[in-house]
């Protein structure tokens, strides 16, 4: 058995390194030359995982057909803005095509899955989301996560390539309520960040939490979601992690905006993609065509173009009309 994987950023090198926790054979797609380099020489991705030693089954390359030919399963974990031309560069070999991006693309507004079954409408289409620092998973500590697929078989099947002691994969025919969960809880990491960073302390998080899950859950359901999805390890669960950690890169973002950094420096500054920050407008627009409401999700528009200032954004939220939960 050998699985691909298509992006060798912190992510993918983890889900590498879960894949080849068995002595799986597992081919990691890398940009980057150095990156190459020093997987399969040091045993180790020294720019966007340092510090972990990698499984010796894993092989790295630079050449993508190399990595997707006959292997049984592909996850695909490039940034959802790139994930379409990712795509379409892969060769047509029909194999099942796990999707690990979180996000909404920006040109369609169309879930990651719907183009994945555009550019691929041969291969089974996945979709692997939930609480899940890469670093954390690296290391072989307790996760439990999402593996979303329409046809549960394929998804019985994915799920025995993965499935460890220490990760832990719940299964869901609900492609659409994964891909929801992700892609929202990145544009509320960002809010909570700036929470954070504007030191409106614990009370105000818990609320902006539980606010945010009510958009995600409005959202959610006009696109079809299910409400146990929303609830669960790729909705909630997601949530709470990234909304409270500076592990998170979304988190980290909105706590430099509400120290009062531009929005453009904090952008510029990061090496990896916080999603969040792309996701935000095209999730706006979305929202708005779908008529669902999601205040926090503008509010964080504004501050990432610019438009508003921490303190006015904090006051239009505050000075919203009195409703009933």
């Amino acid at each position: 058995m050998t699985i691909g994987v298509i992006g060798a950023g912190a992510w993918g090198t983890a889900l590498a390194q879960v894949a080849a926790s068995d002595g799986q054979a597992v081919r990691l797609w890398a940009r980057e030359s150095e990156v190459v380099e020093s997987v399969n020489a040091r045993r180790e991705n020294h720019l966007f995982l340092p510090g972990i030693p990698l499984a010796p089954t894993i092989e790295a390359s630079t050449d993508a057909g190399w990595v997707c030919e006959s292997v049984d399963a592909v996850f695909i974990v490039t940034p959802a803005q790139h994930m379409r031309a990712v795509l379409d560069d892969l060769p047509r070999y029909a194999q099942p095509l796990i999707l690990c991006a979180k996000g909404i693309e920006a040109d369609s507004l169309m879930l990651l899955h719907e183009v994945a079954h555009a550019v691929h409408p041969d291969s089974p289409i996945a979709v692997l989301s939930g609480p899940t620092f890469a670093h954390e998973v690296a290391r072989g500590l307790p996760t439990a996560i999402t593996l979303a697929c329409e046809d549960a078989a394929v998804a019985d099947r994915l799920c025995s390539y993965i499935a460890q002691p220490a990760f832990r994969p719940y299964l869901s025919t609900d492609v659409v309520g994964a891909e929801i969960g992700g892609a929202v809880k990145n544009v509320l990491a960002i809010a909570c960040g700036v929470v954070e960073g504007a030191g409106l302390g614990q009370n105000a998080r818990a609320a902006l939490i539980a606010r945010g899950f009510a958009e995600m859950t409005r959202f959610g359901l006009a696109r079809g979601a299910k409400i146990e999805t929303l609830t669960g390890l790729s909705g909630l669960g997601d949530l709470v992690l990234t909304c409270s950690s500076t592990s998170s890169r979304n988190f980290s973002l909105g706590k430099g905006l509400g120290e009062g950094r531009p929005a453009a420096e904090l952008l510029a500054d990061r090496r990896t993609v916080a999603e969040g920050a792309f996701t935000a407008p095209v999730l706006r627009e979305a929202a708005r065509a779908a008529g669902v409401d999601m205040p926090v999700v503008e509010a964080v528009c504004a501050l990432l173009s610019d438009e508003a200032a921490v303190s006015d954004v904090i006051a239009t939220l505050l000075a919203r009309p009195i409703r009933s939960e």
